[in-house]
């Protein structure tokens, strides 16, 4: 079956930066779009990029201009590049597919990853 899996969340000072990557496992054929998503303490979870399976990419408002997405199809693999972090940036960060076909035609919808935590203080 198919697995996302997150990396590369930590600590980090304000300003700085951190990259955030998810790999999906298993016999993939096509996956759609991905995109990450973040939830703070208390707080609903947001949308936080997204990108389609030809490139093109949607951000929030609050990380537009700090954020980059990106994907290696060749890997399964979507990218997080976030730079000038601030403190409000804290949060558990998922990784999401829309959906993904596998090799055997079965279809996977809405899938999440386990959650990376991304902390920015100094």
């Amino acid at each position: 079956q198919v697995q996302l899996v997150e990396s590369g969340g930590g600590l980090v000072q304000p300003g700085g930066s951190l990259r955030l990557s998810c790999a999906a496992s298993g016999s993939i054929f096509f996956i759609n779009a991905m995109g990450w998503y973040r939830q703070a303490p208390g707080k609903q979870r947001e949308l936080v990029a997204t990108i389609t399976s030809s490139g093109n990419t949607n951000y929030a408002d609050s990380v537009k201009g700090r954020f980059t997405i990106s994907r290696d199809n060749a890997k399964s693999t979507v990218y997080l590049q976030m730079n000038s972090l601030k403190p409000e940036d804290t949060a558990v960060y998922y990784c999401n597919v829309d959906s993904v076909q596998t090799y055997s035609s079965t279809r996977y919808y809405k899938l999440w990853g386990q959650g990376t935590q991304v902390t920015v203080s100094s």
